[in-house]
């Protein structure tokens, strides 16, 4: 292939550009209505941007300005030169580095900043109002989601909560099993169908006093779920563990898996079965760690793939350890 010549698309990626291509064409539209006031004023879009980051900064470098917004050094600096005419901006030397300059916005800065910021909010503020309560929040999920994607490390998960599930929850997890597990296991669509089964004998047979679905929740976007539900009158079933994997690593599966042995203790079990495969590692080691022992192992070949071995785990509880129901 001649130097410089354009690579053709392998077919697994074609269909995934064209999707990204056609979203930033949209979105790039959308936010232009949006941004439309500010580029109507005596600044452009990159100049606001920059008398953002400094409005929000006590003081400033014109490094950290350049990683922060992704910027030519050399552009960044003419810029600044023009805020400097303006007085807009100040400059000191740093007290720990003399070679070091300080930035920091002046008060005609923080004069011209305010009104662009209030427009700016209140455009953002009159899209969301257009919308119903439901796609705002699936609107953020969205944003958060994709934030996470592309900078896992510049927003890490710090927090989340474990609830109860709630309507729409069972899609989420028949959705995210299938998605998975065919990204990172090649199982195929007869897998979620399993999962769609398990959810739905779930729901429609569901005992309050003897079964739980546990939800971990971040700002409103689900990170995991578990069940555990009835199988006799002294054994309980763990079930469907799944960890989103922008959330794994925080504890989040052991946090689940403890909630389960908790419930099950309480409500009088004496004993949770949990059916996996040898290939989920990481969920073999949560269950070690909360003390489940292998008891079974057999070859089978499902969901489109060969030599898959089933495991059986189970932990059982000593009379001391339940409080009865």
């Amino acid at each position: 292939m001649a130097a410089g010549a354009v690579q053709p698309l392998t077919p697994p990626l074609e269909r995934p550009i064209h999707t990204v291509r056609r979203f930033n064409r949209f979105y790039t539209r959308h936010i232009g209505l949006l941004q439309e006031g500010l580029l109507q004023s005596r600044f452009s879009l990159t100049e606001v941007r920059v008398l953002y980051e400094l409005a929000h900064r006590e003081e400033s470098t014109a490094a950290e300005l350049c990683r922060e917004l992704g910027l030519d050094p050399g552009y960044l600096s003419r810029i600044l030169q023009s805020f400097e005419k303006q007085k807009l901006i100040g400059k000191t030397s740093s007290h720990r580095d003399a070679r070091q300059i300080l930035l920091s916005l002046t008060s005609n800065g923080r004069k011209a900043f305010e009104p662009l910021n209030a427009r700016s909010n209140a455009e953002v503020a009159g899209m969301l109002e257009r919308l119903p309560r439901d796609s705002q929040d699936r609107l953020l999920q969205a944003m958060q989601s994709i934030e996470r994607v592309l900078s896992p490390s510049s927003r890490p998960v710090t927090a989340y909560v474990v609830r109860p599930h709630q309507p729409g929850d069972m899609g989420w997890v028949v959705h995210r099993h299938g998605v998975l597990y065919w990204q990172e296991y090649r199982y195929d669509e007869r897998f979620e169908a399993l999962v769609a089964e398990i959810v739905a004998e779930f729901i429609q047979q569901f005992d309050a006093q003897r079964e739980r679905c546990w939800i971990a929740e971040s700002d409103g976007e689900i990170l995991g779920s578990v069940f555990l539900v009835h199988s006799s009158k002294t054994v309980a079933k763990l079930r469907l563990l799944l960890v989103e994997p922008s959330a794994r690593g925080l504890g989040i599966g052991r946090r689940l898996v403890d909630e389960c042995v908790l419930f099950a203790k309480r409500a009088g079990y004496k004993k949770i079965v949990l059916w996996t495969q040898s290939e989920l590692v990481a969920a073999r080691h949560i269950y070690e760690r909360a003390g489940f022992c292998l008891t079974g192992k057999k070859a089978h070949q499902s969901w489109g793939r060969d030599n898959l071995i089933s495991e059986t785990w189970e932990l059982k509880f000593h009379d001391r350890d339940t409080t009865g129901r």
